[in-house]
């Protein structure tokens, strides 16, 4: 079975648009370099020719993957996510039991992490903790300070 990866509509997009950008725009300019250093005559000993080729393999490779990545993509309806419990997608307000701080994460697929946005990764070791919880459950989060343990303030979408 492949490996099914879970996006929002806005995070697939994003990927559509990246995708879009490298075959569109940037395959033509190493298409377009790799003429102008055959133009110069001698390719044996021509480093500007050998770049133009490793960067379009690098770039040939890229957008193999971004394809690859789109195809096993599903786009989750967040309409439709269960506020019962901490699932993907779940908005969810905790608490620190130690300093009583409140945070209030997103938990998206680890490509649509951003710590500064206030996303954190479902792989990431409080995402994990939380996950299939409940509001008023107290989850234990081993992290690299040590042992912390947060309560479910609030679950929504």
């Amino acid at each position: 079975m492949e490996d099914v990866k879970y996006y929002s509509q806005e995070g697939l997009d994003a990927l559509k648009r990246e995708l879009n950008q490298l075959e569109s725009v940037e395959r033509p300019k190493i298409s377009q370099a790799i003429a102008d250093a055959r133009d110069k005559g001698d390719l044996s000993e021509n480093a500007e020719y050998d770049a133009a080729k490793e960067a379009q393999g690098m770039l040939e490779l890229k957008i193999a993957n971004l394809k690859n990545l789109i195809s096993k993509a599903r786009v989750l309806d967040e309409s439709k996510i269960d506020v019962s419990k901490v699932l993907i997608y779940s908005i969810v307000k905790i608490k620190n039991l130690k300093n009583n701080a409140e945070m209030t994460y997103t938990i998206v697929p680890e490509s649509e992490a951003d710590l500064k946005g206030g996303k954190i990764s479902v792989s990431s070791p409080i995402a994990k903790a939380l996950i299939g919880n409940s509001t008023g459950d107290v989850v234990t989060v081993q992290a690299p300070a040590g042992v912390m343990e947060f309560k479910i303030l609030d679950v929504s979408r």
